[in-house]
């Protein structure tokens, strides 16, 4: 799926929180596919491109990224995250979903899946934020930014000359492939953010709560989860490390496995789709015990 046709794929609920952009591809059961920062929904389009003989994928753009306009005055934290999920769900007519999420998603998709439990069939959860193991510290710079009121000059900075987001000092961090962000998926992950005083506003919100307060008001939640629940961790990652998986396994009673993914980084649902869709195909067709815990 290239930029034309996510952009032609675009479609828009109406809920309390916002007006939620979201793509959908492929055909069975629903699947929602929770994205971090500083993307959108195209992260996960060599995904679905791979599973859509055996779900119905739902990629939304979370709550001040991405092409989703957040409700005037709505909150924008991962708790307020995982409520707009609720709704969007809702908006949608659908009542349970198998869940996907990367980093901050996979955060939310913990929040929603603790509070929600029998709206969640599947958990899969990726590298993301975990407990009290956030904010990474590799973020720093990026927070100091934001609190400054000066993190869109940065992406303004990459926007202009994509080849500089491959960088790992910056998007490219999340990246084990340097060219996976390529100069088209740059333009569609940051033009969104900065393309109104009110979207760079969101953004620096996004960052701003950065509490893990959230998931850690879930533990114990978490520790009562009997969704089926799969890890799959990049070991290559230099913003949540194994320990964070490992947490997670010992944490939820639910988890059919944890698959370390090596030479991979935080964004590998991306650059190295392959190694996530066929820990999902198995979950999915009911082959969990053939995953590696």
């Amino acid at each position: 799926m290239d930029a034309a046709a996510f952009h032609a794929q675009r479609r828009f609920a109406e809920t309390s929180s916002g007006r939620i952009a979201y793509i959908t591809h492929g055909n069975g059961p629903p699947a929602l596919l929770l994205h971090g920062v500083p993307l959108n929904g195209f992260h996960w389009r060599h995904v679905i491109e791979r599973v859509g003989d055996l779900r119905s994928c739902i990629a939304p753009d979370l709550l001040g990224l991405g092409y989703t306009v957040p409700a005037e005055g709505q909150e924008i934290s991962f708790t307020a995250q995982a409520r707009m999920v609720g709704e969007l769900l809702d908006s949608l007519g659908l009542d349970q979903v198998d869940l996907v999420g990367n980093d901050s998603g996979g955060a939310i998709a913990q929040i929603f899946a603790a509070t929600h439990p029998e709206r969640v069939l599947t958990l899969t959860l990726t590298n993301c934020d975990v407990h009290d193991h956030w904010p990474p510290a590799a973020l720093a710079r990026t927070l100091e930014a934001a609190r400054a009121g000066v993190l869109a000059d940065g992406f303004r900075r990459q926007l202009e000359q994509p080849s500089s987001a491959r960088s790992p000092n910056r998007l490219g961090a999340g990246y084990a492939d340097p060219f996976a962000p390529t100069d088209e998926a740059v333009r569609v992950y940051l033009e969104p953010l900065l393309s109104s005083h009110d979207r760079i506003r969101q953004l620096n919100e996004y960052f701003l709560n950065f509490d893990n307060a959230q998931t850690v008001a879930i533990e114990e939640q978490l520790r009562s989860l009997t969704v089926p629940t799969l890890i799959v961790w990049a070991l290559d990652d230099v913003f949540f490390d194994i320990a964070s998986a490992r947490w997670l396994r010992d944490t939820i009673p639910g988890v059919v496995g944890l698959v370390e993914v090596p030479e991979a980084k935080l964004f590998f649902p991306e650059d190295r789709p392959d190694a996530l869709v066929r820990s999902l195909r198995e979950l999915w067709a009911g082959t969990a015990a053939a995953i590696p815990s």
